[in-house]
């Protein structure tokens, strides 16, 4: 089974994706546990290493072919990113979007890098229109397009184990063999 986690920072998708993974007993794959390591091993904060891809799109496009090439030939794993649902395409058999509005994913987000709120939501701002720009142009994805997502959940209205039963019980009672409703995933350029 092949689960994707998406959402924009902040919202939940690490959480929910190690949930996921331990739920059902699949690996767990994180771009953006991919991407903090390659902007740490440029000494570069995710925002600096941003902009950096701003400039250099080898950098998304490489990530980006990383987690296709799961999604394409690895079973039984969540595949947690902003881009998991587009870039696993047909291959995803679940695909869930998480979403909680600015002021909560920026007060998440202070807490884990340790810094203010205020900071943290012009960083997300910021990094959220950049990325919509880039995806848009290297790949022709909305980012904005949820029509592709079987769920889409506000995590600040529930807690994460509240968020995780629900997304279980989805999971566990979901019948492939009787699916009439799996968006298909067209117009995306995989040019990597």
């Amino acid at each position: 089974m092949l689960l994707t986690v998406s959402g924009p920072p902040g919202s939940g998708k690490s959480t929910t994706a190690h949930g996921l993974a331990d739920a059902f007993g699949l690996d767990h794959v994180s771009g953006g546990d991919i991407f903090r390591e390659l902007a740490a091993e440029r000494d570069l904060t995710p925002l600096e290493f941003n902009k950096l891809a701003e400039e250099d799109e080898g950098i998304d496009r490489e990530l980006d072919k990383r987690l296709r090439e799961v999604a394409t030939q690895d079973d039984d794993v969540v595949l947690e990113s902003r881009l998991a649902g587009w870039l696993a395409g047909e291959y995803a058999d679940f695909r869930i979007w998480l979403d909680a509005p600015l002021d909560v994913r920026a007060a998440r987000i202070a807490d884990r890098e340790e810094k203010s709120q205020k900071q943290a939501a012009t960083e997300t701002r910021a990094r959220a229109g950049s990325e919509a720009q880039r995806y848009d142009e290297y790949y022709d994805i909305d980012i904005t397009d949820l029509t592709i997502y079987d769920l889409s959940i506000n995590t600040a209205r529930w807690n994460p184990d509240d968020v995780l039963a629900m997304l279980t019980t989805a999971v566990e009672n979901y019948e492939p063999n009787s699916d009439e409703g799996k968006y298909p995933i067209t117009g995306v350029s995989y040019d990597f």
